[in-house]
């Protein structure tokens, strides 16, 4: 065998390999959401396929979904995938067919079905109330905040357009000086890479960073805040509506994000269309985008 044909040879078997590692990754995060996400409706006749474009408006959340299951949706304008598990191909057909495309990145916890748990296991502060896989972690680490860095900088070359940042909330869970300036570390870091940041909750760590600063430029673009109408009850895995001052407070929350100039989003959990209505139309009126979600796996 000559050097040429040797080296086609080397190349087509490395293009072989990470087509197989992509598969493998695939195949494990299938496995292991179901358990991640906990998904479950609240109705035993609810048929999503009935319902679901009626549900989606201009944003739409798909952590839970593999590439092939988003081909044949009516997806809206900006989506949020979990980019680790796709493509850069995969994305580009994303955008190519106008979408704008935001990751979930999670910085405040580890989950063990993520390759990389064992490597932070040993930094992690605790476990995480209904989710039996998932520990918090230490934020003020600086190993974290690397591998968060490098994370991002990986995704981003994949051809994200922005993040969707999620357990700001360790904050809340550990309310310590550290822990805020661990997380205000990472987000800062995120925004200097010239993509959209959406925190998911964060409300704790949102309403202190104001309180210093007077403004959010810098560290983050938008926040996401789930249930605001809607509720879930863990103990008998059902979805509600929210009690009225609970659904107040995120309202007040959602109008400090925008009063600072910033988006707002929500993620509704409901199977009950009437309750899907109302949920928009309380969107409608304070003035942010929702998207109503049938599961909490967001397939």
């Amino acid at each position: 065998m000559n050097k040429s044909t040797f080296r086609i040879c080397v190349g087509i078997c490395a293009v072989l390999l990470m087509v197989a590692i992509m598969a493998v990754a695939r195949s494990f995060f299938a496995t292991n959401k179901e358990k991640a996400f906990k998904a479950f409706d609240a109705s035993d006749d609810y048929e999503a396929s009935d319902n679901y474009d009626a549900y989606d408006a201009s944003y739409g959340v798909y952590i839970g979904a593999e590439p092939e299951e988003l081909i044949s949706r009516d997806l809206p304008e900006i989506i949020v995938i979990d980019a680790q598990y796709y493509a850069g191909d995969e994305i580009s057909d994303l955008k190519e067919g106008g979408h704008r495309v935001y990751t979930y990145i999670n910085i405040g916890s580890v989950e063990a079905f993520r390759d990389y748990y064992k490597d932070f296991e040993n930094i992690t502060l605790g476990a995480y109330e209904n989710w039996e896989d998932e520990k918090w972690v230490d934020v003020s680490d600086e190993r974290w905040q690397l591998f968060i860095s490098d994370k991002a900088d990986e995704l981003i070359d994949k051809g994200v357009d922005g993040f969707f940042v999620d357990n700001c909330d360790v904050y809340y869970n550990y309310p310590t000086e550290e822990i805020f300036e661990g997380v205000r570390a990472i987000l800062k870091n995120l925004c200097e890479k010239k993509a959209y940041v959406m925190i998911n909750g964060g409300d704790e760590f949102v309403r202190e960073y104001l309180k210093l600063h007077g403004n959010l430029d810098g560290i983050l673009d938008g926040v996401n805040q789930e249930s605001v109408y809607t509720a879930v009850d863990w103990e008998n895995s059902t979805f509600s509506v929210n009690a009225p001052e609970d659904r107040e407070y995120f309202l007040d929350y959602i109008k400090l994000v925008k009063d600072a100039g910033k988006d707002a989003y929500a993620i509704e959990y409901t199977t009950d269309p009437e309750i899907a209505q109302k949920a928009k139309e309380l969107a409608a009126t304070n003035g942010y985008t929702v998207y109503i979600a049938d599961s909490l796996g967001l397939e």
